[in-house]
């Protein structure tokens, strides 16, 4: 493993020396598919990232700004849409970038044959045309607050993939043609991935050449590397942080730390019969001390969380639906039926309360939190075992229904609109609403929340949607982490803003 590890290291360096400017970074784990829309997990999300780029997009202070699209307009009422193209935008072989391929993008989405969670927002379209190539008119039958933010997702080129038959699995999936700052030069599953920049990039040129992204699974294995000087950047945990990012480390390497634009949550399979009743759910939020977990696990560098949207959200309600409080979980298990056996476990009709909890491997803090809420639900005589899996055998297991309950992260952006993930309707195979989450109420809301565009009345929609949701339990949700990043001091041209530090990464330089 040494050797092969030794070897992989040789290749990269040897590869690196074509570009004067090459920066290494690092993958928690391997990506799976690159087409935006099918871009489900944050690795292959990441890349694609690079490659892609959407009509619209978010500066630095988390405001809409055109990306593709040079500009944009509301008509009717706000349901016209109506997108100015850049001109002079080329694809990464050449071709030009038109209206056309945002059509044919749509109709992906909106295929019955693409499996992505993504296409509720595009369905409820009534008309997309273009009265020429640089002109895109998209008409809604109402007028669709989250409409700006769904023309973020990346555009793919029609030249290429017109004809493809099934796109989830198509070979474009790992040799991807964008628009973007980067383009896929190499990609060996489970050892690298290798972005040249893309010298006719409609903005300019990104100044770094090269960007290798290492896939290290293991936090302590890719903080070596960091501490080696083998990574020129690293998310670190805030046990790395705290107990082994040295004075030395902090010499070579600048730290940037920023809220988290997520949570951290233990989501339920609902459509299990131990955990239809919301005292059961409830319960269990009870049994965890969820602030000496913040403590022990971020060592203070986040927040306990009990709200479905972001910190930096304006929606965003800092208070707590549940307080540790076992003898009140007790309570809530001996009135949904369950008793206490001779041998310190619960028992209703004769079965043990017992479940596994999923999560994958190469994230500590999700591990560590298993641990401790095991222990938490041990006391209370809940039997959770846990099980760790690589990361495309626990999406596979999530994808499929095939869990008890899963511990799991969401990284949400700036559109608070919650259908993917709340919404009845995106309870499917492949869809984020994985745990089965059924409300009428809820989808009314958020049904109601996507038509309206006053401001006032909006938020008002959107803190009932979180009312109602964080009252059911459908998760525990456990904590906000703090983003802490390290990054080589020799890059320059970083400047922290709302939106992170990586919004005008092609500007950097090294």
């Amino acid at each position: 493993m040494l050797k092969r590890f030794f070897t992989i290291s040789i290749f990269l360096l040897f590869s690196a020396q074509v570009f004067a400017s090459t920066v290494y970074f690092s993958l928690g784990a391997n990506p799976k598919r690159l087409i935006p829309f099918l871009a489900v997990d944050s690795s292959s999300g990441e890349i694609s990232s690079y490659i892609f780029n959407g009509l619209l997009k978010l500066d630095k202070n988390m405001n809409i700004v055109g990306d593709l699209a040079k500009s944009y307009e509301f008509k009717n009422g706000g349901k016209t849409l109506i997108f100015h193209l850049r001109k002079h935008v080329l694809w990464q072989d050449g071709k030009p970038f038109t209206a056309k391929d945002v059509i044919f993008t749509y109709k992906l989405i909106t295929s019955p044959n693409t499996p992505t969670p993504y296409a509720g927002k595009y369905k409820i379209i009534k008309r997309i045309y273009a009265p020429d190539n640089y002109t895109l008119v998209v008409q809604y039958p109402y007028p669709f607050r989250p409409a700006l933010y769904s023309w973020m997702m990346g555009i793919v080129p029609e030249h290429i993939l017109k004809g493809v038959k099934n796109i989830a699995t198509c070979s474009f999936n790992r040799k991807p043609t964008g628009t973007g700052p980067y383009k896929l030069k190499e990609w060996k599953s489970s050892q690298y991935v290798i972005l040249d920049a893309f010298d006719r990039y409609f903005i300019h040129k990104p100044n770094i050449g090269r960007i290798i992204y290492r896939i290290i699974p293991d936090p302590t294995t890719a903080l070596l590397e960091l501490k080696s000087g083998h990574l020129d950047m690293l998310s670190l945990t805030p046990l790395q942080y705290k107990y082994e990012f040295s004075k030395k480390d902090r010499e070579r390497y600048k730290v940037y730390f920023e809220p988290s634009g997520g949570y951290t949550y233990i989501g339920f399979n609902l459509r299990l019969k131990m955990f239809k009743d919301v005292r059961v759910r409830k319960a269990i939020c009870e049994a965890i001390d969820r602030d000496e977990i913040k403590k022990t696990i971020l060592f203070n560098f986040g927040r306990v969380a009990d709200c479905i949207y972001p910190q930096n959200s304006p929606y965003f309600v800092d208070k707590k639906v549940c307080h540790y409080d076992p003898k009140d979980a007790l309570r809530l298990l001996k009135e949904a039926g369950y008793r206490m056996g001779k041998d310190g476990y619960l028992y209703k009709d004769g079965k043990r309360f017992t479940f596994t909890v999923y999560t994958n491997e190469g994230n500590t803090q999700r591990k560590y939190a298993a641990v401790m809420i095991q222990q938490y639900l041990r006391k209370i005589g809940i039997d959770m075992k846990i099980r760790i899996l690589e990361w495309q055998a626990f999406l596979n297991f999530v994808n499929e229904r095939h869990f008890d309950a899963v511990i799991l992260g969401w990284q949400l952006g700036a559109d608070p609109d919650q259908y993917s993930i709340w919404d009845s309707k995106s309870d499917f195979k492949g869809g984020f609403n994985f745990v089965g989450f059924h409300d009428k109420r809820v989808d009314k809301l958020i049904e109601e929340a996507r038509r309206t565009f006053d401001n006032k009345k909006a938020k008002e929609l959107y803190l009932k949607i979180n009312s109602l949701i964080i009252h059911q339990f459908p998760y525990i949700f456990l904590y906000y982490p703090e983003a802490i990043v390290a990054v080589n001091r020799k890059i320059k041209g970083i400047k922290p803003a709302k939106a992170g530090i990586m919004y005008n990464f092609i500007d950097w330089r090294y």
